[in-house]
């Protein structure tokens, strides 16, 4: 059945040359007259001047929101809540802005007070007018085409304007997720270019042990590619809707079969599989899933910011620091010092994760201040969603193109210092024993001496041996030299366990361990503690 017509609502009416007259609760109030949005959009402009980012900077949100309104338009009309004549104008002016049609005429800011409010009326009224012009009348002539009574219908912006923020995010997702393979593939094509350049590894800024470049490059890779397999999961996490919900959740003024006919109609326009939130009072409340995506969006921020600080750092010099790599050089580093070239690439990463680390925070303060049955802080939560999203996707694709991909290896210099290093001890430690190791490690450094010429000067080992021990195959991983050693090693210590009788038993387990194995008395004739009488 087709509700009946809504009662009548005051024209807009011509104030000057340029500007229509709308009415609202508040009044009356000039709005130009090339503009799609109306008088509520108007004062959120005139309200909200906080950011000077506006709702159309972000289109996924856009796009989502009008796909939400065409979706809802089509369950109306099935219903018969909404004539044919109006659904077609709504639907095609939703499809252009789904096109990417009429962005500009989105500039509310995007923090705003009202859970989404303004952002929700600059839809509808946008969509009214086109709407309006579709059907041969003019802007604000609402009584043809209402914002609230028709574009709105069946709905609050407390179900459509999440529902749009949860669509904004699987949208935004997609292009993080291929930057990120990017990023990845520009790695391990490192990892195989490096794979024979050998180098000294650091722990705690100290030299440690000798590793491959290749190998460092692969790390990075495979870490990113464990926040890759989370990624792709979330469109299964944002697919559960409170559409249908309205104001609080239990669906008032809508259809008892409006919901479950608005879902599968958002699943059509859009492709993604939706369902129905078990609970619609719970998910118009709860902010839950937003929290969990901005902390993998945070996760992912700390490991490309540690990432960037090993560039940094690997590439330090030329002269006076690690200079194990060179960055590709991006542009002057110095407005005083001719000739210096700083890490601007990483350095600019560095700065994006930090903003995404912060806009976490905010995320999961705005959740945290939701109250009863609504979260009115949804606006800086899927602006910090959304703006982290944005960053991360440009930061990892220019970390990808405009530093990993033109990377060098200092080959001849990695090599060097692993010769040189007293960290290369490490790898004689079980050929000559901890201590001796130890020993020739302090005589290196005091005396500024190479560890294997002490090692040749006091013929610990031969030449033959030396040069098995500093392979690249041996220095950099588990090595066969080893299990030789371990033998003998074992055949010297258990000598004296051959004939266990003739040996008394504290030189086999220590004088210590026979003490505590000695018999004990029975429990109940330990003697205990008496308390002492007081003076």
């Amino acid at each position: 059945m087709v509700a009946p017509p809504p009662p009548p609502t005051k024209p807009a009416t011509t104030a000057d040359d340029g500007f229509r007259m709308e009415h609202d609760l508040l009044g009356d109030e000039q709005v130009p007259n090339d503009c799609y949005y109306g008088i509520q959009t108007m004062r959120a402009i005139q309200n909200f001047d906080i950011t000077g980012v506006p709702i159309g900077h972000f289109p996924q949100l856009i796009r989502a929101l009008a796909m939400v309104k065409k979706a809802c338009a089509l369950a109306n009309h099935e219903l018969g809540n909404l004539d044919k004549a109006k659904k077609d104008a709504i639907v095609q002016a939703a499809d252009e802005i789904i096109n990417g049609a009429l962005l500009k005429q989105f500039p509310v800011d995007l923090i705003q007070g009202g859970a989404g409010t303004s952002t929700n009326m600059n839809m509808n009224e946008v969509i009214a007018n086109r709407g309006l012009e579709l059907m041969g009348h003019q802007k604000g002539e609402y009584h043809y085409l209402h914002p609230n009574n028709d574009v709105n219908m069946s709905q609050s912006t407390n179900d459509v304007y999440p529902t749009a923020c949860r669509l904004a995010i699987v949208f935004s997702d997609d292009p993080l997720i291929e930057s990120v393979r990017n990023l990845m593939k520009a790695m391990n094509d490192k990892a195989e270019e490096f794979k024979d350049v050998l180098k000294l590894g650091r722990t705690q800024l100290q030299d440690a042990v000798p590793m491959t470049l290749g190998v460092e490059f692969h790390g990075w890779s495979l870490t990113l590619g464990k926040d890759l397999d989370r990624m792709e999961n979330v469109a299964q996490q944002f697919s559960s809707m409170n559409l249908g919900g309205t104001a609080i959740g239990t669906g008032i003024n809508t259809d008892e079969r409006y919901t479950s006919i608005a879902i599968k109609k958002l699943s059509e326009v859009t492709g993604v599989a939706l369902t129905t939130a078990p609970s619609l009072v719970e998910a118009t409340s709860d902010m839950g899933d937003f929290m969990s995506f901005s902390s993998m969006l945070r996760r992912l921020a700390v490991k490309l910011s540690k990432i960037s600080n090993d560039l940094r750092l690997l590439s330090s010099g030329p002269r006076g620091g690690i200079n194990d790599i060179n960055l590709p050089p991006m542009q002057p580093g110095s407005s005083i010092m001719p000739g210096k070239v700083n890490p601007v690439i990483p350095e600019a990463v560095n700065q994006v994760c930090f903003q995404v680390i912060g806009n976490d925070l905010a995320v999961h303060m705005a959740s945290e201040a939701g109250q009863l049955q609504l979260n009115a802080f949804e606006p800086v939560i899927i602006y910090n969603i959304l703006s982290s999203l944005r960053m991360m996707t440009n930061a990892t694709n220019m970390l990808a193109e405009r530093c990993i991909c033109g990377i060098t290896a200092n080959t001849e210099h990695c090599e060097r210092t692993v010769r040189e290093s007293i960290g290369i001890v490490t790898a004689f430690s079980p050929f000559l024993g901890y201590e001796k190791s130890t020993a020739l490690a302090r005589q290196a450094l005091a005396t500024g001496r190479n560890v294997i010429d002490l090692i040749k000067e006091e013929h610990l080992l031969s030449d033959t041996k030396i040069d098995s021990i500093m392979t690249p195959a041996n220095l950099t991983g588990p090595s066969s030299l080893l299990s030789d050693v371990k033998v003998k090693n074992a055949d010297r210590s258990n000598t004296h366990l051959r004939n266990p009788s003739t040996v008394p038993l504290d030189q086999i387990f220590g004088p210590a361990v026979v003490a505590m194995e000695s018999p004990r008395p029975p429990v109940g004739h330990r003697k205990r503690p008496t308390a002492q009488p007081s003076p």
